[in-house]
This record gives structure tokens, sequence and C-alpha cells, in this order.
């Protein structure tokens, strides 16, 4: 079954509310790629979201976007906060995808509250960002984050500058911290009086790994069984209006896209459902 699809902010493009996380192609050698775009086409996924700091992901995705480039939105971040470096990162990019432009470049995890005024300040990406838009390199701009403060930093990053797209955590457990429920809800409202899109990543996160080994190809020890990975899509999905960037593994991809293809509002878990979930598996905050 197919996901749906909404329109992706002011872009004009209407995305799948999955979006394929391309950082589990970081490692990936290029015919175990090659099997996760059948994965995504089975599924209709039709967006796609890297970055240049992701491993060998980019180089990976060109065979596809060499033969699939009209299917895909293409979004890619840059971690340079200056203007200079950021020009020869979009650019690097541009060359190893093999694409003349992309749909959208994303100031990668803009936190840091000195990274945050070089970036927005004269001489920093956010400069090179409004060039590369004008030139045609890029056709919108948007900014990511992670921690606890990232909903905060979001809504002021939206003071200083018009973004396109934001993104950031959301879970249940995540949203259990009022401080970060607050600003979340606040920055969602923003956003759908802006028409900015609403990207949310580790959906499925279980509890951080906290020097356990790593069994999984993601920054976090992620939910494995069906069941509860069908829980925590469906539960995030049940937002109005927002996307969830898929795993960063491509061994529970077809899980999160097998479970966001059967969600309805009809399967939403309610509230005592998520609670017990988080209970029975002893979940862990991930403020990361």
């Amino acid at each position: 079954m197919s996901i749906p699809t909404l329109p992706f902010g002011r872009t004009g493009h209407f995305s799948t509310r999955t979006l394929f996380g391309a950082a589990s192609l970081g490692s990936l050698s290029q015919a175990e790629a090659d099997q996760t775009l059948e994965v995504l086409l089975q599924y209709g996924v039709n967006h796609i979201d890297v970055a240049a700091s992701y491993g060998e992901a980019e180089l990976r995705l060109a065979p596809w976007l060499k033969q699939h480039r009209d299917h895909f939105f293409l979004a890619t971040k840059t971690g340079e906060r200056t203007a200079d470096k950021a020009r020869e990162e979009l650019h690097r990019s541009l060359e190893r995808m093999g694409v003349e432009y992309v749909d959208l470049w994303q100031l990668h995890n803009l936190a840091d509250p000195i990274e945050w005024d070089i970036a927005l300040s004269p001489g920093g990406v956010l400069e090179a960002a409004i060039e590369a838009k004008k030139a045609g390199l890029v056709r919108a701009i948007g900014v990511t984050g992670h921690g606890l403060q990232i909903a905060a930093t979001h809504r002021r990053s939206l003071e200083r500058f018009d973004f396109d797209s934001v993104l950031l955590p959301y879970n249940y457990l995540t949203l259990q911290n009022s401080y970060y429920a607050e600003n979340f809800n606040a920055l969602v409202a923003t956003c759908q009086q802006r028409n900015v899109a609403v990207q949310t990543i580790k959906s499925i996160a279980y509890r951080p790994y906290m020097g356990r080994d790593h069994t999984h190809n993601t920054w976090y020890a992620p939910l494995t069984a069906q069941e509860d990975i069908d829980r925590a899509v469906h539960w995030a999905l049940s937002r109005p209006g927002i996307f969830l960037n898929t795993v960063g593994d491509v061994t529970l991809l077809p899980k999160v896209l097998d479970a966001a293809s059967r969600f309805e509002a009809s399967t939403t878990p309610a509230e005592h459902e998520m609670q017990g979930m988080v209970d029975r598996l002893g979940m862990e905050p991930l403020f990361v």
C-alpha cells in the first residue's frame, strides 16, 4: 500500500508523509543501497533527506537519481557555518549526487548558540544559501537540529529568517517533557501559520545506547518489534500536517514503511497504550 502525500510546506511538492532518511546509506555498498531503493519504490516514497556528513550516502544516491531524479524531492544538508565553506560543500554535494540542483538545502544541526549566530549573520551559511537559491542551485532553505532546546532554537531561527522547513525530534516520550512540548507545539503553530514544512525524527527511539552495544545503524537504540514500531509511527503520524523521517537503519526501514502504509486515524494508539509500552519496555528519554 502506498503512503499518503501532503504538501511539503510552500515548496509546491506533495511529499509522502514518511521521508527517506538516507543516513542509513552511509556505510552500505552500492548493491545494498540499490536494494533499499526498491523498498522505497514499493511504498511510493518520493522524498529523500540526506546530508554531506552522512558518509558515502550522497554517492550511493547518484545512480538512483540518474534514473529517478524526477520521482524524488531531494534534500541535503550542510554542517558548515560560514558562507565560503558552505558554498564549497554545496558544490561537492551536487557533484557527488550528479545533480544540478537540490530541492531543499538545510542548515544541519543548528543548535549551538555561538554557531547559530555565526550561521545566521553576514558571512554565514545563510548568506550562501540565499545566493544559491537565487542561482537556482537550491529551491528551498531549511534548518535542522537535535536536543532538548531545539524546538525553542528553531522558533528563534524563524524570527531571524523565513525558512521553508524545520526538522527536529518528535516521539511520545520526548513530548512528556513539558519544556520541549510547549516549544514544539508553539513551533508547529508558527509553521502552520507560515506554511513551513515540519519534519520529525527519532519516532522509534527506544533509549540512548549509553555504553550499551550498538545493535543498529542509529544514534540511539531503536524499537524493533513490529507492534511497537506500529504504535510509535502511528502516534507520530496522528499529528496532522507533520512528516516523519524514516529510521537510519535499512533493516528496520521496511517495518517503519509498513507501519506508515497502514496508518489511519482509527489506528492512533491511546495515551494508556503508549504509556504502557514505555513501562513494559523500560523506555528512556532521548534528548540528543
